[in-house]
């Protein structure tokens, strides 16, 4: 069985650093993570430069039923 959680993450270096980011924080609670879809980039703008990158992830995760 698998289970997806959506949930969004940001960085201030690219959006490639917000998703690598965003999916080594939630493995440090979510077990089992099986896959990851990006559902939405987007960026906030500093003047002429991007100052942060956010990104929507649907992460997927394997319900392991024999934990205690």
């Amino acid at each position: 069985m698998e289970k997806h959680i959506h949930v969004t993450g940001s960085s201030s270096v690219s959006w490639k650093d917000a998703i690598l980011q965003t999916i080594s924080e939630a493995s440090k609670t979510i077990d089992y993570l099986t896959e990851v879809k990006i559902i939405d980039q987007r960026a906030k703008i500093n003047g002429k430069k991007i100052a942060e990158y956010f990104v929507e992830l649907d992460l997927a995760f394997t319900i392991d039923r024999d934990r205690d």
